[in-house]
């Protein structure tokens, strides 16, 4: 089974699809980890992220691989863990831009179906273009999003609990950067794909939303069965 999970920054993607493939003994693949790493792996040769060539190559030469269990999962770059240093304000806001030319999408594009396909259960993945592009057949589709502010404030609230220092303000900015970015860019923007399940989180608690997750993932189970 391929569970497809979009949305914009902020919504809840990451901690929702870990929950689904622990519930359902499926692979959890973390899209938005692997553009990280890429980021990380131009970051560390010094290119200007404005180069969309040298980025480009830089990331197609890249080993990037996901190892772990959803709740321990472990991102690899040409053999290193880079689990911690992806988490980073600067490599986020440099994987929003890497994220946006089209040789880097191709190339992650490749690896997460070529992941997706070799589970043997199935998986689920969460990113921005799931659905619509990496996964257009997928069994189930989910789109979560949240008004801005709701967004921010979780994420906001995340960030302190790590002791990343910010400002709501920062990161509601950030957030809207990011979406206007998304929603923008010319290959694969932020779209809802068809027969995709919408799901507005911000006034849901994580339970409620898992819950309506799963009441769609039966469902689907049962007309399959």
């Amino acid at each position: 089974m391929i569970i497809a999970i979009d949305g914009p920054s902020g919504a809840g993607k990451s901690t929702l699809g870990k929950m689904l493939a622990k519930e359902l003994g499926l692979l959890y693949l973390d899209t938005g980890a692997m553009y990280r790493a890429g980021a990380l792996a131009a970051i560390r040769q010094n290119v200007s992220l404005d180069d969309a060539r040298a980025v480009s190559r830089i990331v197609q030469g890249a080993e990037i691989a996901l190892e772990g269990e959803p709740d321990a999962l472990r991102v690899l770059l040409d053999g290193e863990d880079v689990s911690s240093e992806i988490r980073t304000l600067k490599v986020a806001q440099a994987a929003s831009v890497v994220s946006t030319i089209s040789d880097v999408r191709r190339r992650m594009v490749e690896l997460q179906r070529s992941i997706g396909e070799s589970s043997p259960n199935g998986c689920v993945l969460e990113g921005r273009d799931i659905g619509s592009v990496v996964f257009p057949n997928a069994d189930v589709k989910f789109f979560l999003t949240a008004k801005p502010e709701a967004r921010a404030r979780r994420r906001y609230e995340e960030d302190k609990a790590k002791g990343h220092i910010s400002t709501y303000e920062k990161t509601l900015a950030e957030i809207n950067e990011r979406d206007q970015r998304d929603v923008s860019r010319s290959d694969s923007p932020l779209t809802i794909s068809d027969e995709a399940e919408v799901i507005d989180t911000s006034d849901l608690d994580l339970t409620e939303v898992f819950e309506q997750m799963m009441s769609k993932v039966r469902e689907k189970k049962g007309a399959a069965a």
